[in-house]
């Protein structure tokens, strides 16, 4: 019987990309957003031209990615999650080229259960062959041919249509929704 295949956003969904691009406009910028000003919303939607484009070109530099924290309770959750199912982490990376080896490097140290030939840079998240993708983004779900499942954050908030995760603690019981007797 063949296994189910689940592929996992890094960047927002294991990697706190999001708090840590928060914290790098606290510190060089002073900015301050209430949850209400990013419910819905990217960063950059609620970002100063400057200031958005000093953000991208540290994120460009690729060493913005190497020391990410960690989303809490991902590494128990996809540690269980390969042992049930066939799991791949992907990330958009193309996005942001430098990110390719300081991405790869975190995985290696936050996620060392993860085989090397299960981790995917790509750009379109349309290739990759899975039955689900968990994903902070749903533009990535829109030519994907498995099943998109979103991973709460705030700036989805508002996004509907998709099974959700708000937290990793729930993630086994909504990959057995989504496809039941699969284990």
């Amino acid at each position: 019987m063949k296994r189910i295949r689940v592929a996992v956003d890094m960047d927002e969904v294991i990697a706190d990309t999001y708090g840590a691009m928060l914290n790098w406009l606290r510190h060089r910028h002073g900015a301050r957003w209430s949850t209400e000003a990013l419910h819905g919303r990217q960063i950059f939607d609620v970002l100063e031209l400057d200031t958005a484009e000093a953000l991208r070109t540290a994120m460009h530099d690729g060493a913005f990615f190497a020391n990410l924290p960690v989303i809490e309770g991902s590494q128990a959750a996809l540690s269980e999650i390969a042992a049930r199912y066939e799991l791949f982490v992907t990330s958009a990376a193309m996005e942001f080229p430098n990110s390719l080896g300081p991405k790869f490097l975190w995985l290696r140290r936050h996620f060392p259960f993860v085989e090397p030939l299960n981790i995917v840079f790509c750009g379109d998240k349309s290739i990759i062959s899975a039955d689900c993708l968990i994903d902070d983004n749903a533009r990535h779900f829109k030519r994907f041919a498995g099943q998109g499942i979103v991973f709460s954050s705030p700036h989805n908030a508002l996004v509907s249509g998709y099974p959700r995760i708000h937290r990793w603690d729930e993630a086994l019981a909504v990959l057995s929704d989504v496809f039941p007797g699969a284990l």
